[in-house]
Formats: C-alpha cells, sequence, structure tokens
C-alpha cells in the first residue's frame, strides 16, 4: 500500500507530460492531422486507463487479497 502511495506523484507528473504532449496533436488541422489523431486518441484512453488502474484497482485487489490471506490476530486486526 505505501508503494502506491509514493508512486503517485511520479506517475502524475508522467501521465501530466504525456498529455501535454498528445492533447495538441487531438486539436490540429491540416495536412496529416487525421493520420496523428488516429494515434493520439488510443494514447489518451490508454494513459487514463492505466493511471486509474495503477493509481486506484490494482491497491484495492492488492488490499483485499492479502486481507483474506492473512489469519486475524485474537483481537481481530490485521498485522
Amino acid at each position: 500500500m505505501e508503494g502506491a502511495v509514493q508512486r503517485v506523484r511520479p506517475k502524475m507528473m508522467t501521465v501530466a507530460a504525456i498529455m501535454g504532449g498528445v492533447l495538441p496533436i487531438m486539436w490540429t488541422t491540416g495536412t496529416g492531422a487525421d493520420v496523428m489523431k488516429r494515434i493520439a486518441a488510443p494514447m489518451i484512453g490508454g494513459m487514463v486507463s492505466s493511471t486509474v488502474l495503477t493509481l486506484l484497482v490494482i491497491p484495492v485487489l492488492y488490499a483485499v487479497w492479502r486481507s483474506r490471506s492473512l489469519p486475524a490476530n485474537e483481537s481481530g486486526e490485521l498485522p
């Protein structure tokens, strides 16, 4: 869980840099813009989905998996 918290800033910086470079491609018009838009659209979707998976889904799945695999103490708390 601590690893997910430590990775928030680097992950968000990476996503911001990539989005900052790809979003202008989505808004361009002119020669070759249609081809570049076809490349930029999946990149944006991939970055959004990877960010959600990395920062939300995977830590939650790990916490659920870990809570089921560790036995509870006498007090009922996990170590």
